[in-house]
């Protein structure tokens, strides 16, 4: 009768305790690894579409003689000026949701929907977005002073606030200025539901901004020289 060596006998006993040992060592570092990171959702401010504003009682047709329109890039107020979407709680704290984003920041998602809402009706002779080298009668300068989804004060609601200021470029004198202020109940409560109340305030604040630019627009003359 043969006898296994001792060692060999030794080896096969201890293979299954090691077995389960390595296992046991996969399974804790597998533990230790760090866990992958939730991609961020992004999200726009949409181009939608604005209603042409109502005439002015002196409006004249656009032509020649109407003046032409320099829309500056807008500007950010502090906190306002990236592309994290924000929201608060309480009042002077702003919060971020973790992992949903806007695309651009606001201002520069802001800039196209301007101008497309001013190009719409027959107000000016024409709109520019800056930078251009082209020379115009009239500039836009605005500034988003909030964009911002609140909750903890009653219904969850967006407020998107835009300060606009319309300057003759001849003289540097202010025709007309207004902050609009518009807020928009959330369907959720959710970053995906400020989006979309986001969008609505921002069309309704663009059709107010095309008012003004038309009233302005209908009451300028060229500056004598």
């Amino acid at each position: 009768m043969n006898r296994m060596p001792i060692a060999d006998l030794f080896a096969r006993s201890c293979r299954p305790a090691l077995a389960c040992l390595a296992l046991a060592v996969a399974s804790g570092c597998a533990g230790l690894l760090p866990k992958a990171t939730p991609q961020p959702t992004f999200y726009a401010l949409d181009r939608a579409r604005v209603a042409a504003p109502a005439p002015a009682h002196n409006t004249q047709p656009a032509g020649a003689a109407a003046p032409t329109l320099v829309v500056n890039p807008p500007r950010a107020a502090a906190g306002f000026d990236s592309p994290r979407i924000i929201y608060t709680r309480g009042a002077h704290q702003l919060e971020y949701f973790a992992h949903s984003e806007w695309v651009d920041t606001p201002a520069r998602m802001l800039a196209p929907l301007i101008t497309a809402a001013l190009e719409t009706g027959s107000t000016f002779h024409a709109v520019i977005p800056t930078p251009s080298a082209a020379a115009g009668d009239i500039r836009l300068d605005t500034e988003i002073l909030r964009l911002q989804q609140n909750f903890g004060d009653g219904p969850g609601h967006v407020r998107f606030t835009l300060r606009a200021y319309l300057v003759e470029n001849a003289t540097r004198r202010v025709l007309a200025w207004r902050e609009f202020d518009e807020s928009v109940a959330t369907q959720g409560e959710d970053a995906y539901g400020g989006v979309v109340a986001a969008n609505r305030a921002v069309q309704i604040v663009l059709e107010a901004l095309a008012g003004l630019c038309t009233e302005a627009a209908a009451g300028w003359k060229p500056p004598e020289k």
